[in-house]
Formats: C-alpha cells, sequence, structure tokens
C-alpha cells in the first residue's frame, strides 16, 4: 500500500464496488476470496476502501507512514475517522491454535466466492486464524471471469480434485492444463489467472494466514514474455505437479504409498503435500502428529479414524483436520483409501 485510502463502509460489497466501476474506479484488491468483505479501488487520483464491517454511512481516511504516531487512530470534528497504517505492512500470521475438525461431505454446504466460484469452508475455526481450508467447486464449465491477481500469504496450494482447468503463471511459460491429480504451489505475490475449466471442476485450496489480500494487476499481461521456472518468489518456487508423471514411494508408516509433490523442497521445508494410498491389509498404528497443521482431504475409500477414545467414520469427500495434541490411529481402511495430505511446519 503506498497512498492514502478514503474508507467507506458499506452494506453490500459487489454492488458497490459495481457502481463505483461505473463511475471510473477499478479493483485493486479484495478480502477474503471465499466471502469478500473488503475492497480496495483506485480512479480518480485516490484510494477507496469499502469495509462492509463499518456498515453503511461511515467514512474515513487510511494514511500510511513510515512510522506509527502515538496515536493511530483519531477521529475529526465532522465524524471521519483518520487511521495511521505503516507503509509496508508486515504480514500479520496469527497464533496457531489447532483443533481436531471432522467435516464430513454428506453436510457439505458451498457458499458463493470470487469470481463466481462455490467455496465450501473445511475449517470454520481456520486454526485460530492462521489457515484457511476450502474445498471450491465450479459446477458449470467454460470461460472463467477471472483477472490477473496476486496473494500476500505465507503459504498456498491448489489440488485438482475433478475437472480441469487452463491455468497461466507468471514466468511460467504458456497457459497448461490443470487436471484431476495434480497440484500447484502458489508462492507469495506471483501473478496468475484461471482462463477455462471444466464442467464439475473441483479443487481443495489450502492457505496461510485464513484472511489475506488478494491483489488486482492491471498492468501484467499473462502469458509473459520470460520464462523463469526457479524464479524466488518470497523464499519459494512455483511448482506444477503432474498426475501423470507422478512416482510413488513408501510412506512413512508401512502398509501405505505416498506421491510427494516437490512442495518441501520448493518451500525449503515450510510444507509438505501428496497422495496417501492403501496397501491391501494396511493399518496406521497410533501416534500423535508432530506438525503444527496435519490435513487430510479423503479421495476414495472409507476407514475408522480412532482420535483419543473416539471414533470416526471417514470417507469419500471427508476432510479431517488433525490437532497435534491428539493421538490417532486408522482402522479398516478400504483397499482403494486414498487422501491428499497437507503438512506444515
Amino acid at each position: 500500500m503506498t497512498t492514502s485510502q478514503f474508507v467507506i463502509g458499506c452494506e453490500d460489497l459487489e454492488e458497490t464496488v459495481e457502481w463505483f466501476a461505473t463511475v471510473g474506479f477499478r479493483l485493486v484488491m479484495l478480502r477474503p476470496a471465499d466471502d469478500p468483505s473488503v475492497a480496495v479501488l483506485e480512479g480518480h487520483g485516490i484510494s477507496v476502501r469499502l469495509d462492509r464491517s463499518r456498515g453503511a454511512g461511515t467514512s474515513g481516511l487510511r494514511i500510511p507512514v513510515a512510522e506509527l504516531p502515538f496515536r493511530s487512530t483519531v477521529v475529526a470534528p465532522n465524524g471521519t475517522i483518520v487511521e495511521f497504517v505503516l507503509r509496508n505492512e508486515p504480514l500479520e500470521i496469527p497464533e496457531n491454535d489447532p483443533t481436531f475438525v471432522h467435516d464430513r461431505s454428506a453436510d457439505a454446504a458451498f457458499g458463493s466466492g470470487r469470481a463466481g466460484m462455490q467455496y465450501r469452508d473445511l475449517i470454520p475455526q481456520r486454526q485460530g486464524g492462521r489457515y484457511i481450508a476450502s474445498h471450491i467447486s465450479i459446477p458449470e464449465g467454460g470461460p472463467v471471469a477471472d483477472y490477473v491477481h496476486h496473494h500476500r500469504i505465507r503459504f498456498q496450494m491448489i489440488f485438482c480434485h475433478s475437472g480441469w482447468a487452463d491455468l497461466v503463471y507468471e514466468d511460467q511459460g504458456p497457459p497448461f492444463r490443470f487436471e484431476a491429480g495434480d497440484c500447484v504451489l502458489q508462492p507469495p505475490h506471483i501473478r496468475h489467472r484461471v482462463l477455462e475449466t471444466s464442467d464439475e471442476f473441483e479443487v481443495v485450496e489450502i492457505g496461510s494466514p485464513a484472511v489475506h489480500d488478494t491483489f488486482r494487476d492491471h498492468d501484467l499481461s499473462l502469458p509473459t514474455q520470460s520464462v523463469d521456472p526457479v524464479r524466488d518468489f518470497g523464499g519459494q518456487r512455483f511448482v506444477w505437479h503432474r498426475a501423470s508423471r507422478a512416482v510413488a514411494q513408501p510412506w512413512r508408516f508401512e502398509g501405505f504409498s505416498y506421491t510427494g509433490f516437490g512442495i518441501d523442497t520448493a518451500t525449503d521445508g515450510l510444507a509438505d503435500v501428496g497422495l496417501v494410498r492403501a496397501e491391501p491389509g494396511a493399518g496406521l498404528p497410533p501416534h500423535v502428529p508432530d506438525h503444527e497443521f496435519l490435513f487430510w482431504f479423503i479421495r476414495a475409500g472409507r476407514a475408522t479414524l480412532h482420535r483419543n477414545d473416539k471414533v470416526h467414520a471417514v470417507e469419500a469427500g471427508d476432510a479431517v483436520t488433525l490437532a497435534p495434541h491428539d493421538t490417532y490411529s486408522l482402522t479398516d481402511i478400504d483397499s482403494d483409501f486414498e487422501a491428499l495430505e497437507v503438512r506444515v511446519a
């Protein structure tokens, strides 16, 4: 953020953004993607920040400064709220609040999000705001009303559960087809765009922090003329794991195979993502996770999950977030059991 912002409360964000577009403003930032409540627009030499949380009729001014004054918020005599914010605000990562979550596919509910996508929230509590997991669906395929954008994040990956999409990323060459079983790691601030999808296109997306900014880039065209597949974006590299080239290895537990996506290397050990598949007669012995975030999305089959003294029947389409202070095991595992596993830190 480099310019001052007029802050305006509103009730219907989408309608208000559309109105500002008719009078010469353009969208530059939206947050969060699954249920937008804040939008930043620019036009006529000024920046406007629309904020649903303020309610209709309230206004203010955000002024970026190199160092915060003694009072970061003041109120003018006419009621305008003036906020001083750091010019280069650090990315705020909330403290982790790990909790066990079993989101059942039988209870799945989708809501409207950015660019016409349908979002299912797989971790409603958001682990204290540190993580978000979404099951995203586009039932009817075709060209997507997306635009070149980027995210201010610590970690973000997208796994294709079904269907396909044509994607394009900054410095990664021409558009490519993202198919079922593929996964991409989106490093911080890499510009990208969804061009088109098949019918019944579904992905699982994991991000940290849960609430992060999405910026629109009006100036960059994709694909870029330059190609740099090993370019560093905020300490990470772009990854496109292709299911068609997957090679399975033994998992850390006997009786399972594991297909890693290369995300551990690309994030310098921050995260590891891959597919776990059961072998005949497999069983997962009792263990306590040693990662701050451990997530499974069940892609096929059924199993019985034991958590301390509780039992959970998990099946295809379910999502499970395992808290690091509990003991887990798996029994009664179907021979076709397959799960996407995401481990962070």
